[in-house]
């Protein structure tokens, strides 16, 4: 049992990172579904709401309980969230790139590469999170 806390304690962020990013992905994939199967909603437009709603949620839980970012006061909190957003913008025209050739091109299933893609947007986050926007800073 002590090993468990231990590697709990040391992993905390990567896992706590995993719990969020499935959480993320499952408000992407599913509200993806949602607009894409059941309302009709054009494959750019599903796949752009979908990272609105998914985005939002992550960077709460990224900046309160993955990263506990110490940004205080207005300008410190403005920096961090165009920095995360920014970001995500860059990996949501991965997102979007990827969903135009897995469906748009190759005709496949449409969740199947959502979730595809999900998976390679979720590390590629992580990484720029990670080093980029929640790093501590000296």
């Amino acid at each position: 049992m002590q090993k468990v806390k231990l590697y709990v304690n040391q992993y905390q962020s990567q896992l706590l990172y995993l719990i969020f990013g499935g959480l993320t992905t499952v408000i992407n994939v599913g509200s993806f579904a949602i607009m894409y199967d059941m309302w009709l909603v054009n494959l750019s437009l599903a796949t752009a709401i979908a990272w609105v709603l998914s985005v939002l949620f992550a960077y709460l839980t990224n900046r309160v309980w993955v990263f506990g970012s110490k940004a205080r006061g207005f300008k410190a909190i403005f920096l961090e969230t165009c920095s995360f957003f920014f970001f995500r913008g860059l990996t949501f025209i991965l997102d979007l790139g990827i969903m135009q050739v897995g469906v748009g091109l190759l005709h496949g299933n449409a969740i199947g590469w959502k979730i595809i893609d999900n998976i390679i947007v979720v590390l590629i986050n992580y990484v720029l999170s990670k080093v980029l926007i929640f790093r501590e800073k000296k």
